[in-house]
């Protein structure tokens, strides 16, 4: 009796010898043995394949806008006599995007990084899984890990995970396992230094090997092999003078040599530059249609492209497919799970926003007479981020504006999560009164008359846009710009008791602090973002998020002040290497606005009695005693940083490791805290570029441990 894998292999040599034809007068080829590893499968597929299926599968088909099936962004068509599915691919960092229809809006990824909670943000990639197998859809491409440390206007930093490579790394990680896991392709992107969207199809990245290496091409590392993620989208721009999807020490050198990466490679929408030189630098689907690798059949014959290397190509995407489990498992259009996904939403939401700042004005007390909610749309809900991480939120829109600032129209998305609402329902005994705040001095005279105003200060961002300024500017009304600066400045002067709550993608200036009692960063804060803020505010929940990103006071700290941009090639200068956020900030001596890693509670913590060691080698720990001296329980997330030695020449300190703990009041724990030395996060590592390796310097490394990259005490020296 033929085993499985013998009876697989004869069915491979039936149809090698039965040679072409077309794929009408071709033999059903029965699904390889599950018994059989990914790369055998593959192997079965593609072997069997005719020339003309490889080709179909290298590149999408070019329809467009309502042309698309299923709505979704790219479609590859499958080869239905050997089972293996049509491709689908669909954007959305924060969900399921495109026209596939209603999916949970979640909040933003930075919002997500801001949790440092990893079972959440695996949570959080389990719901795009899901809603993409309830859309029918099959490839997911919204794992944005470009660190937002190096350009902090970008206009699609709020899809990234924040500014330092191991949290940003590990935080996408967990996403793309979640996406994964249900049986759904992820990608990670945009591969590399995609990090402004001023001139993104022409700007060239320059960066020495070592930085990039230590930083960007970290937070990539971490997310590939910790995730085992499949698919992995080439960036627009350049990177040292060639483009990212035709860079061969960028894809076939770094991705797939060093980093040992078996899934598929595939273009950002239009970014194909070539067709032989694409390929045979590692290039493997171009997207959306066959501008470039149409040509292929001819690059073939003209020896320009190698049979070896389109048999690569087809293998890595045949392989992913089986890989996840998407080719036993195909997705079937079916229900989005409502409730659950948006309990994960609000979670998120609630984790993630971060209290910045408060003068004793928060949690608002019991008994309020008066409430003024300020603030545009603050009514109705809260607003998203646009471009193709835009999400058709379940129950539909609150709100969708027009933007055109970039040529044509964006959709500025509201979400149906009102924060009137939800604070009327949280005090029914309060008369709470709105105001869009198109008139400050309207707006004003209702603060005046209110016990608390509260400013809703909502900030549109979106990709093809970077931010002018890390203030608040508004992008979205055009014809009568609302300055909101100003807004908040006369509400806080009419009302001392003003809580600013801030929905918005990232980093933010503001130069009116000092006149208001409470700021909560809320990020986009998904569809149930009013009623997480809600719970912020009224004490129902204790906030505990942490500052992914580095909070400066002002453009100018910047390394950049401002944004290099260009219609013809042009560089953008990388010279602070891997003083990168709030790297910086500390190297530079520069006080930020808020530091990375800070975000206050309404109990107080302490640090005590911290102790390090280094066993086996290479694995730290490091274990402190923390306390809950408050009276309210809250979770507080201990941070280990560590610094090298000097003669490395590298930042002052770097994040390595952290936990988050939830202590009852009064509750002490011994909280352990294991750094892992061989991880890919290469957490005690640096590049060395004569090896091109990563290497642990013999030396003394200082640790040090607290609750942000500021507030940090020494615990002890580890040497290697």
């Amino acid at each position: 009796m033929p085993t499985n894998r013998s009876r697989s292999l004869l069915v491979l040599l039936l149809l090698c010898a039965c040679g072409g034809g077309s794929s009408g007068d071709l033999p059903t080829v029965p699904p390889p043995s599950s018994a059989l590893g990914p790369d055998e499968r593959a192997a079965i597929l593609v072997a069997a394949m005719t020339l003309d299926e490889k080709l179909q599968l290298i590149h999408g088909t070019g329809e467009i806008l309502g042309a698309r099936p299923l709505g979704a962004a790219g479609h590859v068509p499958g080869i239905p006599r050997m089972g293996f599915p049509s491709l689908h691919l669909v954007d959305g960092s924060v969900g399921v995007g495109n026209d596939v229809g209603e999916s949970t809006a979640l909040p933003s990824a930075m919002a997500s990084a801001a949790t440092w909670d990893l079972d959440l943000a695996y949570r959080y990639g389990v719901v795009i899984g899901k809603d993409m197998r309830a859309h029918g859809v099959n490839v997911h491409l919204g794992g944005n890990v470009n660190l937002a440390g190096r350009e902090p206007r970008n206009g699609r930093a709020f899809e990234t995970k924040g500014e330092d490579p191991i949290l940003a790394g590990r935080i996408n990680a967990a996403h793309l396992r979640g996406t994964q896991d249900q049986n759904v392709v992820a990608c990670i992107k945009h591969l590399a230094l995609n990090d402004q969207e001023t001139g993104r199809e022409m700007m060239n990245a320059v960066i020495d090997e070592r930085a990039a290496r230590e930083t960007d091409l970290l937070a990539f590392e971490i997310g590939i092999k910790d995730a085992d993620v499949q698919a992995v989208m080439a960036g627009y721009n350049l990177v040292e003078g060639a483009w990212c999807s035709e860079n061969a020490s960028l894809l076939g050198g770094v991705l797939k040599q060093d980093w040992g990466f078996r899934g598929f490679v595939v273009s950002d929408w239009f970014g194909t530059h070539s067709c032989a030189a694409a390929a045979m630098a590692g290039l493997d689907m171009e997207m959306p249609g066959s501008t470039q690798f149409g040509g292929m059949k001819a690059a073939l014959e003209a020896g320009q492209v190698t049979q070896a290397r389109l048999d690569d190509m087809v293998h890595r995407i045949v392989r992913a497919v089986i890989a996840v489990g998407l080719y036993d498992h195909p997705a079937v259009p079916g229900v989005v799970h409502t409730s659950a996904n948006l309990a994960v939403a609000q979670a998120v939401a609630e984790q993630g926003t971060v209290l910045l700042k408060n003068s004793g004005d928060l949690p608002l007390p019991p008994g309020l007479g008066s409430i003024a909610v300020i603030g545009p749309h603050a009514d109705i809900g809260v607003i998203s981020g646009g471009g193709s991480a835009d999400v058709t939120p379940i129950g539909g829109s609150a709100l969708v504006e027009r933007s055109d600032f970039v040529g044509f129209w964006f959709p500025v998305r509201w979400l149906p999560s009102s924060p009137l609402s939800a604070i009327r329902a949280r005090a029914p005994g309060a008369t709470v009164r709105f105001h869009d705040g198109s008139s400050a001095t309207e707006a004003a005279r209702l603060a005046a008359t209110s016990d608390v105003a509260i400013v809703f200060a909502t900030q549109w961002s979106t990709e093809s846009l970077d931010r002018s300024t890390l203030g608040l500017t508004d992008l979205v009304h055009r014809a009568a710009p609302l300055d909101q600066e100003e807004l908040i400045r006369a509400v806080s002067a009419a009302n001392a008791h003003t809580i600013v709550v801030l929905e918005g993608p990232g980093a933010q200036s503001m130069p009116w602090l000092s006149s208001v009692g409470a700021v909560l960063a809320a990020w986009y804060p998904g569809q149930r973002g009013a009623e997480a803020i809600a719970g912020i505010l009224f004490g129902d929940v204790n906030p505990s998020g942490k500052l992914p990103i580095t909070f400066p006071a002002s453009d100018s700290d910047l390394p950049r002040p401002t944004i290099a941009g260009g219609t013809t090639p042009f560089d953008v200068r990388y010279d602070e290497g891997s003083r990168t956020g709030y790297r910086w900030f500390d190297a530079q001596g520069i006080e930020p606005l808020f530091p990375f890693g800070f975000g206050l509670s309404y109990t107080t913590f302490s640090v005590t009695n911290a102790a390090v060691s280094l066993t086996g080698g290479s694995q730290l720990s490091v274990g402190v005693d923390l306390a809950n001296t408050g009276s309210r329980a809250g979770a507080e997330v201990v941070q280990v940083y560590v610094s090298m030695p000097a003669s490395l020449g590298e930042p002052p300190r770097r994040l390595v490791g952290w936990k988050k703990v939830q202590l009852a009041a009064g509750a002490t724990e011994r909280v352990t805290i294991s750094v892992d030395g061989d991880s890919s996060a290469h957490p005690f590592g640096h590049w060395d570029v004569a090896t091109r390796s990563w290497s642990i310097a013999p030396g003394d490394y200082d640790v040090h441990v607290g609750t942000s990259s500021r507030s940090t005490n020494l615990a002890g020296t580890v040497r290697f």
